[in-house]
């Protein structure tokens, strides 16, 4: 898998949480993932399909994903654990259809799914695609939290 590919993820992860939660962020090195454990305790799940399979992953630290729903919502939080469930699937689901589009740029065309939210301490992220999943680290002044992208 081309390293060209993290580019759209990491353009489109910049400017979503940028305009949706004034949050800058900076990408650490993209790297190949060895092992199946979601880097937070909040994970967003999109299944892709088209030009080739696979699944776009980000897991937020607790700490994080809570800063970041605030942003968002500013007091107006009513269920922090059902705000965080909505608020990671549509950041993802935005981050998503932004990195699609970039990716169209390099003649890939690819739809993705509904995202899903897992949530809880020590989960893992399992790729149905055979090659490794590609990571990008990202840190802003709320905690951290982890791309993850695996196309076949």
């Amino acid at each position: 898998m081309s390293p060209e590919l993290a580019k759209p993820f990491i353009n489109a992860t910049k400017h979503v949480l940028l305009n949706t939660a004034a949050l800058e962020v900076m990408a650490g090195k993209p790297y190949v993932k060895q092992d199946r454990s979601a880097s937070g305790s909040v994970s967003a799940l999109i299944g892709i399909t088209g030009d080739c399979r696979g699944m776009f992953a980000i897991s937020f630290d607790r700490s994080t994903a809570v800063h970041i729903v605030r942003q968002m919502l500013g007091d107006a939080i009513e269920d922090i654990v059902q705000d965080v469930q909505d608020a990671m699937g549509e950041i993802t689901n935005m981050i998503s259809g932004h990195a699609r589009l970039g990716l169209v740029d390099m003649g890939l065309k690819l739809q993705g799914s509904t995202p899903s939210v897992v949530m809880g301490d020590n989960h893992t992220i399992s790729y149905r695609a055979s090659s490794r999943a590609i990571a990008i680290p990202f840190s802003c002044q709320a905690g951290s939290f982890t791309l993850e992208f695996c196309f076949d």
